[in-house]
C-alpha cells in the first residue's frame, strides 16, 4: 500500500512522538499511554505495514510507513527495535534526517556512545528500559541520560515514562544489571515452577497456580504496601521449625541464590554482546 506525500503543512509539524519500530515494547507502551490518556500525538513506523495497520486500529495512532515522513514528524524519537537491528536503522536514519532531535533508545545494551557514533546528527540522546507491565500502568523504566542533555528534556522523557508507571534515574554502567534484574519473566518463570512442584506434590494444577500466585504476588504486593523491613516479614512467614522455614531451607541448600545468580549473570553477558553485535 503506498504512503500518501506529506503536506507541505504535514511537514512543518514536528509534534509528535515517533515511535521507530512497531514490536511489543511499543505495543505495550502504547497501551499504557492510552489508558493514561496521553493526549500528544504518536506516530509509528515499522517496514511491516500490516503490523502498522493492526496498531492503528487498536490504538488510533498515526501509521507511517516511509521512514523520511516519519522522522519529519518528530518532536521526540522512540528507537523501539531489536538491539541487532539499531545499527542498519540509524543508518538508514543518518542518511535523510539532519537536524537536532531528543532521541529515547529502548535497545538493550546498546551503550550511548555507539548510539552518538552511529547517528552523528546533534541528538540529545536518552536510553531507557521499560518494563512490559506497562501495558497497565504499572511499569517500571529506568533512566539514564547523555551528558549535555538539558533539564528540560530530562523532565519531559520521566514525565513521558511516568504514564505507564515508576521511573527511576540509574548510571549507564548499571543498566545491563538492571535489565537482567528487572524483567517481569521471573515473576512468570517463578510462578510457573512453583506450580509445577505444587503439582508434583500432590495438588491439581488449578489449586497450585492459585496458591502459588499467592505466595508470590499477594506476599510481594503486602511487603511493597505495608513499609514493612523484608526480613521481618520472613521472619513473620518462616517461624522456626516450621513449614516455611523447612521449604526455604531446603531450596538454598539445592543452590537456590547460585542459580539466581547464574541467570543474571547469564543476562548481563547477553546485554553486553548486544554492545559488539
Amino acid at each position: 500500500m503506498a504512503e500518501a506525500p506529506l503536506t507541505d503543512k504535514q511537514k512543518r509539524r514536528s509534534d509528535a512522538t515517533v515511535f521507530l519500530g512497531g514490536g511489543r515494547i511499543t505495543s505495550a507502551l502504547l497501551a499504557g499511554l492510552r489508558l493514561a490518556r496521553y493526549r500528544r500525538p504518536i506516530v509509528v513506523h515499522d517496514r511491516h505495514v500490516k503490523k502498522l495497520r493492526a496498531l492503528e486500529r487498536q490504538f488510533h495512532i498515526e501509521a507511517v510507513p516511509d521512514l523520511t515522513h516519519a522522522m519529519q514528524r518528530a518532536e521526540m524519537l522512540i528507537i523501539a527495535v531489536r538491539p541487532d537491528s539499531v545499527a542498519k536503522l540509524l543508518g538508514e536514519v543518518r542518511r535523510t534526517f539532519h537536524r537536532p532531535l531528543l532521541a529515547v533508545s529502548l535497545a538493550a545494551g546498546v551503550p550511548l556512545r555507539q548510539l552518538r557514533a552511529r547517528l552523528g546528527v546533534p541528538v540529545r540522546w536518552v536510553r531507557a528500559m521499560p518494563s512490559p507491565v506497562c501495558r497497565v500502568g504499572r511499569g517500571l523504566t529506568a533512566l539514564t541520560f547523555d551528558h549535555g542533555v538539558p533539564n528540560s528534556d530530562r523532565k519531559r522523557v520521566r514525565e513521558f515514562f511516568q504514564n505507564v508507571g515508576a521511573v527511576l534515574e540509574i548510571p549507564e554502567s548499571k543498566f545491563d544489571a538492571f535489565t537482567a534484574t528487572y524483567s517481569s519473566s521471573h515473576g512468570y518463570h517463578a510462578l510457573a515452577t512453583l506450580a509445577k512442584a505444587a503439582q508434583a506434590v500432590g495438588l491439581d494444577r488449578k489449586t497450585a497456580l492459585v496458591a502459588a500466585c499467592h505466595a508470590l504476588a499477594d506476599g510481594i504486593l503486602y511487603w511493597r504496601d505495608s513499609g514493612q523491613r523484608l526480613g521481618d516479614l520472613l521472619h513473620e512467614a518462616a517461624t522456626p521449625g516450621g513449614i516455611a522455614a523447612a521449604t526455604m531451607e531446603a531450596m538454598n541448600k539445592a543452590g537456590y541464590e547460585e542459580i539466581l545468580l547464574q541467570g543474571l549473570r547469564a543476562g548481563i553477558e547477553r546485554a553486553r554482546r548486544n554492545a559488539h553485535g
